[in-house]
């Protein structure tokens, strides 16, 4: 790294590191939610969900209407085929031309709420993580230094993955599942009510066993999140290095940018191609239904049945809109924070 990204990691303080995050976070979740909700769709549809166009409604309850929803449900079951995502291209189509524009960006709020604090919490401890293992193995084991990022992402994306995991729960559920009634759709909180209701108890075991539905394919998402960040960082740090290093103390603002979006979007296209087939279990386990089905799921069990029913092609459900999403994402997470530290680390060079 650069002196001058060395030394504004060193100086900022842990509020202005997660400040940074999390704006970071911000103007990500809401560029790339439409690519996560197409790929969420994709992945959902291979799982079994039924995309079926009116057939997705929930029935009238009204008599008056019973005949003539019943025909609609005859008509749209029998051109469901028409309905099939094809590819992130028709997941938007049909999303808008079914459910609205505004659906596009379904999770949005769930994708803050998650995105915000997770990035808040991964990336200073990131930095803390790196900055306190290069300084001990160049002290101590200098030819374990180029392994401190792939160690201190996974370290710090593993602390941040099980803080904000029931979140996570709820955006994948909520991308994945369509409109079953008329109406504003659940939220967050509506979400994981849904998924801890079924389990009926009043005992204060039985209550302490349904919020564990709320970590439901945590294993999986650790799976797919720790790889990624490993692979992640262990690319992003030599190509942002070697960016700044032809740059030299000439930085300025338009190359901390441009190297760290640079590196961020190599690195993030290709950790999400490396991982999509653990992505893909994930989403797999995330949506199923039956809550004890669900906690009996492993990552290997449902690579084993994604394999079994779709091959190659099914591991790599959805691979399309995840590095269109991962690629931008990471780019602009990354490159925002060192910015946001560049500026404050300029900001006290000039008041002392």
């Amino acid at each position: 790294m650069s002196s001058t990204n060395s030394n504004s990691d060193t100086q900022l303080t842990i509020g202005e590191r997660a400040f940074s995050a999390a704006g970071a976070a911000f103007i990500s979740a809401i560029i790339v939610n439409p690519l996560d909700v197409a790929k969420t769709r994709l992945q959902a549809q291979a799982a079994g969900v039924p995309y079926q166009g009116v057939c997705g409604m929930a029935s009238f309850q009204t008599n008056s209407v019973t005949f003539i929803h019943s025909m609609l449900h005859d008509i749209g079951c029998s051109s469901g085929r028409n309905n099939h995502y094809k590819g992130t291209l028709d997941v938007f189509y049909k999303v808008i031309r079914q459910e609205g524009f505004t659906r596009l960006w379904r999770g949005t709020g769930a994708s803050l709420a998650l995105s915000v604090p997770t990035v808040g919490i991964y990336m200073p401890c990131y930095d803390i993580f790196r900055n306190m293992m290069e300084e001990f193995t160049t002290q101590n084991a200098p030819t374990l230094t180029p392994y401190v990022p792939l160690v201190a992402g996974s370290a710090a994306r593993s602390l941040a993955c099980i803080s904000c995991y029931p979140v996570e729960l709820a955006r994948t559920r909520m991308q994945a599942f369509r409109l079953t009634q008329r109406g504003k759709p659940p939220g967050v909180w509506k979400t994981l009510h849904g998924v801890i209701h079924p389990v009926d108890g009043t005992s204060i075991l039985h209550s302490f066993h349904r919020y564990r539905f709320w970590w439901t394919g945590l294993g999986a998402q650790l799976s797919r999140d720790v790889p990624f960040s490993a692979i992640c960082w262990s690319t992003l740090e030599p190509i942002r290095k070697s960016i700044l290093d032809l740059v030299g103390d000439g930085a300025t603002v338009a190359t901390v940018l441009g190297a760290n979006f640079s590196a961020g979007f190599v690195a993030g296209t290709l950790a999400s191609a490396a991982t999509c087939p653990l992505d893909v279990a994930k989403t797999r386990r995330q949506i199923e239904k039956d809550p004890e089905r669900a906690l009996k799921m492993t990552t290997r069990t449902t690579l084993i049945a994604i394999w079994r029913d779709g091959g190659f092609r099914g591991l790599y459900t959805g691979v399309g809109p995840r590095i269109g999403r991962a690629g931008p994402s990471v780019g602009i997470v990354v490159s925002f924070y060192e910015f946001v530290k560049y500026a404050l680390h300029h900001r006290h060079q000039t008041s002392s």
